[in-house]
């Protein structure tokens, strides 16, 4: 039986999602509940910039329904991003080796693997309340296919013990087509899961292809929408850069490539990070991510993808 697709956004606190998506006056404390009333999945991107704490994700578990699923986005640190010195716990930063912009700058394993420690303790309930997806790693465009960046995602693997990992590639030299299947074969034996980007349809080096592969039993799909003239400009937001708002032919694009995948997967997920505003049909305006997750949803559901 084939996995049905829950389709949701990636964070539920972004500004276009805060202002016109959820009910004018709602607390922010409330939102996470809201949210859960509309969607059953979301990705939780906020950890990539702060590694999380167990109350915090207690919090998450409460507001959330049995049966709910929160992916989570692997900490700076976990994926070889630059992180500043002021983004680490405070018992930590005496020890990390910083560049000369105050930057996280090569540290040793073994401050990596602590870093990994606490990320995973953190997640405990939501792990524990059976509501933990996937933690993705989102790996930056340096990061390229050679055998040194394999043996760090082997490294990675053994961190995280049962958890399971959804590893973005960001440079085409894991795309290419000679070194393809030693990439799947790789990501299988390892228990990680590709994962299915749809980004701006440009040559970029640093714009993820689209491969649509099931290496692990989950299929994960991001979608960051197609705004080639924002992807690679300096200094923009990340609302600015995934400022798109798909139509309804490109959403349906996705419908049979996703139902055969769902066909050979146990849990699927589709979220959606184009995270800026657009105009509503009747004035004003509205999230583009909730917009399109909402007409994913219904595109599957009239396709007969369970969803």
């Amino acid at each position: 039986m084939a996995a049905r697709i829950r389709v949701g956004t990636c964070s539920w606190a972004d500004e276009a999602l805060s202002k016109y998506f959820y009910p004018p006056g709602l607390p922010a404390g409330e939102r996470l509940r809201y949210y859960a009333e509309h969607f059953d999945t979301v990705e939780v991107d906020s950890t990539y910039y702060r590694l999380p704490v167990e109350s915090m994700a207690a919090r998450w578990s409460e507001q959330t329904p049995e049966g709910f699923v929160m992916h989570v986005k692997a900490f700076g640190v976990m994926t070889r991003h630059p992180v500043k010195k002021e983004q680490l716990p405070t018992d930590l930063r005496d020890e990390a080796p910083l560049d000369e912009r105050g930057r996280i700058d090569r540290p040793p394993r073994e401050f990596r693997a602590e870093v990994f420690k606490r990320f995973r303790e953190a997640l405990e309930p939501l792990r524990s309340a059976g509501k933990l997806g996937g933690i993705l790693f989102q790996f930056p465009s340096y990061v390229v296919f050679k055998d040194r960046s394999l043996e760090y995602l082997a490294w990675a693997r053994e961190q995280m013990g049962d958890d399971e990992m959804l590893v973005e590639f960001r440079h085409v030299s894991w795309y290419e087509e000679d070194v393809r299947a030693e990439v799947l074969s790789f990501l299988e034996e390892h228990r990680m899961s590709l994962v299915v980007v749809d980004a701006p349809k440009v040559e970029a080096k640093n714009v993820p292809r689209t491969l649509f592969a099931l290496t692990s039993p989950t299929l994960y799909v991001r979608f960051h929408g197609r705004n080639a003239e924002t992807w690679n400009v300096r200094g923009k937001s990340a609302a600015e850069r995934f400022d798109y708002l798909y139509s309804e032919d490109e959403l349906r694009e996705w419908v049979d490539p996703l139902r055969e995948l769902a066909g050979q997967a146990e849990n699927a997920y589709a979220v959606f990070n184009n995270n800026n505003r657009a105009p509503g049909p009747d004035g004003g305006w509205v999230s583009q991510a909730a917009v399109n997750a909402q007409q994913f949803k219904q595109l599957l559901q009239e396709a007969g993808v369970p969803a």
